[in-house]
């Protein structure tokens, strides 16, 4: 059983540092909040499964609790994270930021 916690746990820290890695390499305000967001959410996901396991292989009441604020934890990550990586790609978009590498298509202006 302890094999699973492990194995939750690498999957969880190597989303997150691809997430971290998206941060650093990719070009835009744009991109990095894609890559940053899809990642960390995996990973924190696969981190709190972690968690939940662990806290139903210790069973008793103190693991039941441990797994319930786990999920409690995960469902507000879940709802708030996208949240927020909307909110700064409007800001960005809003405030004139454009991304690189952008087509612009010639045939749209002609209108």
């Amino acid at each position: 059983m302890s094999a699973l916690f492990y194995l939750l746990l690498a999957i969880g820290t190597a989303f997150n540092g691809l997430g971290a890695f998206a941060l650093m390499r990719f070009p835009d305000v744009y991109t990095r909040i894609h890559g940053a967001t899809k990642c960390t959410t995996f990973g924190s996901i696969f981190s709190i499964l972690a968690v939940v396991a662990y806290g139903f292989y210790k069973g008793g009441g103190e693991g039941g609790t441990l797994a319930l604020h786990a999920l409690l934890a995960l469902f507000f990550l879940l709802i708030t994270n996208p949240t927020g990586s909307h909110a700064l790609a409007r800001a960005a978009h809003r405030a004139g930021v454009k991304p690189v590498g952008a087509v612009v298509d010639r045939l749209e202006e002609k209108k």
